[in-house]
């Protein structure tokens, strides 16, 4: 039974070692982000993060997959709510929008940073699972009525396409937004990807 108490601890270093990768990435991305830097700064050493990470691609990737789990339980929570189909459609796209503006330089990161293929393909998953959300509303909206006959697939991909797509000048690092304009864009993401979904009168069909 001795060692039954390590793992506690070893599961307290591995979550050290994640913290610490993610305030530095939010800092200065995943290029700049070195081992060496995350060893420092979680209070272990190089050795210690390849014990549990085999490379600084794995680390990376495993960032974007708990910052993604976050973000996904805040869109679920929108989706499942007892709000009208467009209140909700419009708050998940708003809501997602001003969380990357309150920390900028990680949502950049996260969405458009140039990154290892194993980043790539856990962004990627993340970006399905977002569009399956939406989908999920379209197809809700449509059978109520409240939104126009459309591909659930084609829309959904366009909707998350297009903000993530919109986002990326306005959270890169050499941009300077102010907070009132990031509340600006995203309300503007919000009702266009509404627009994108009823009638040109503002009707269902």
């Amino acid at each position: 039974m001795a060692g039954v108490p390590k793992q506690p601890r070893k599961n307290g270093k591995r979550e050290a070692i994640l913290a610490a990768a993610r305030q530095i990435v939010s800092e200065v991305g995943f290029q700049e982000t070195s081992i060496a830097a995350v060893a420092l700064a979680s209070g272990v050493s190089t050795g210690s993060v390849y014990s549990y990470f085999s490379s600084k691609a794995e680390l990376m990737a495993e960032i974007v997959a708990a910052v993604s789990s976050r973000e996904l339980s805040v869109l679920r929570a929108i989706a499942a709510s007892d709000a009208p189909v467009p209140e909700r459609l419009t708050a998940a796209v708003e809501a997602f929008a001003r969380r990357a503006f309150a920390n900028r330089r990680l949502a950049w990161s996260m969405i458009a940073e140039p990154a290892d293929p194993a980043v790539d393909a856990t962004r990627l998953d993340y970006r399905r699972q977002i569009a399956g959300i939406f989908r999920a509303l379209v197809v809700e909206g449509e059978g109520q009525g409240a939104f126009r006959p459309v591909d659930p697939d084609a829309a959904a991909a366009m909707i998350v396409g297009g903000f993530m797509e919109a986002l990326i000048g306005p959270l890169s690092p050499e941009r300077p937004i102010t907070p009132q304009r990031g509340r600006q864009i995203a309300a503007a993401l919000a009702d266009l990807s509404l627009a994108a979904l009823v009638s040109h009168e503002g009707q269902t069909s």
